[in-house]
């Protein structure tokens, strides 16, 4: 038993996923804007209490929306957390926004709000907070900050669907919010994503740049006689089929977090004695968690780095997660060097997240946990 692998994800289905796809080509449509694709969006509406909702073929793709409809000037600037995955920064980097990437808290590394007022000029057109492993950023201080200085608001919720910043659902506090259903999401379609409109002066706008800049949508519910080219925009529409996947897992996603809170809340009290020793650091219970991920922080880069070996060689596939933007090749770039972000350089160099995905059993858990502790007997740390 000990040589078979635990993968860090493995995709999972829990309801009608291939019933609803069936249905979809037996519908006659399995292009963009189906039934499902129409289930799907309500669903989420009616979920989030979220103004309006559009599936998209990725949470990129929503993110690129977004950066659309911000409307940026020449020399416009967007704040974004340099600890996040690249589509969060490229998608204002293609629209011609200077980036301004900001440092994260060490607790739940979400953006540092006490710095923000710091990276502000007359030029700053938009925020955008990263919800990182589902828990939310102080959306209330953020807020606050975009009202004084006419800021918009876009959340990088890919993470975060399900999760709670108070009452409010992640993704709907801010003007625009984008969700991810990639596989190594909690709900997942393989690929997959949609953009969350919270400020009705973006309604019209977005469907007509998800259309490929046309007025398609409002054909097709019988508003104008013919469609037409009217704006820039691309193909962000998913296929019904993805969609059809989709909504069986959207069904079922109270069930879900549930699963995952009993996966989480596993680690966590398995883990608490390393804790104690010093030897790592784990994360904190937030309310209206969706418990997306487990990590641990390990005291420097090179233990993490020979802990993931060891779990490598014991066949537990743990993983590193994002290398800082600020640090990239695109953002040394741009003037930032090592020590820019000291917060962010330190975590990135520490963190290791452990196999985490919705069938995952507690013996393959108790498994990845001996390993652990076994690394750390065997090595002394």
């Amino acid at each position: 038993m000990q040589n078979i692998t635990i993968p860090f994800n493995r995709p999972f289905m829990v309801g009608k996923e291939l019933f609803y796809i069936a249905k979809a080509v037996l519908g006659g449509h399995i292009a963009g804007d189906g039934q499902f694709t129409k289930k799907c969006q309500r669903l989420l509406e009616e979920k989030l209490h979220a103004k309006k909702v559009l599936l998209t073929h990725s949470c990129t793709a929503a993110l690129e929306i977004a950066a659309i409809l911000c409307d940026f000037k020449p020399g416009d600037e967007v704040i974004v957390p340099s600890f996040t995955f690249v589509s969060t920064a490229n998608a204002f980097y293609m629209r011609g926004a200077k980036l301004v990437f900001a440092d994260i808290h060490s607790d739940d590394l979400c953006v540092n709000v006490g710095i923000l007022d710091k990276l502000i000029t007359a030029k700053t057109r938009v925020i955008v907070p990263v919800h990182y492993a589902g828990a939310g950023c102080e959306m209330e201080t953020i807020m606050s900050i975009a009202q004084k200085y006419d800021l918009l608001v876009v959340e990088d919720a890919a993470q975060g669907l399900n999760s709670k910043y108070g009452k409010k659902y992640l993704g709907t506090i801010g003007d625009l919010g984008a969700l991810s259903f990639h596989e190594t999401k909690n709900v997942i379609s393989g690929e997959g994503g949609a953009l969350i409109i919270n400020n009705e002066t973006y309604f019209e706008r977005a469907e007509i740049i998800r259309e490929k800049g046309t007025n398609r949508s409002k054909f097709y519910r019988g508003e104008i006689d013919k469609y037409t080219w009217v704006d820039i925009g691309s193909s962000f529409l998913p296929s019904d089929m993805i969609a059809a996947f989709l909504y069986a897992q959207l069904e079922n996603i109270d069930m879900i977090t549930a699963r995952r809170k009993r996966i989480f809340d596993f680690y966590y009290q398995m883990l608490l004695p390393l804790v104690a020793d010093g030897k790592l650091k784990i994360p904190p219970k937030k309310n209206g968690s969706n418990f997306h991920m487990f990590y641990i922080l390990l005291n420097n880069g090179r233990v993490r780095d020979e802990l993931m070996a060891f779990l490598h060689r014991n066949q537990i596939h743990a993983i590193f997660h994002y290398v800082p933007l600020h640090l990239s090749p695109i953002g040394r770039s741009m003037g930032y060097r090592q020590g820019d972000l000291p917060v962010t350089e330190r975590i990135s160099q520490c963190l290791l997240r452990l196999p985490f995905y919705y069938e995952i059993t507690q013996t393959e858990q108790q498994r990845v946990v001996n390993s652990i502790i076994e690394f750390f007997r065997q090595t002394n740390r």
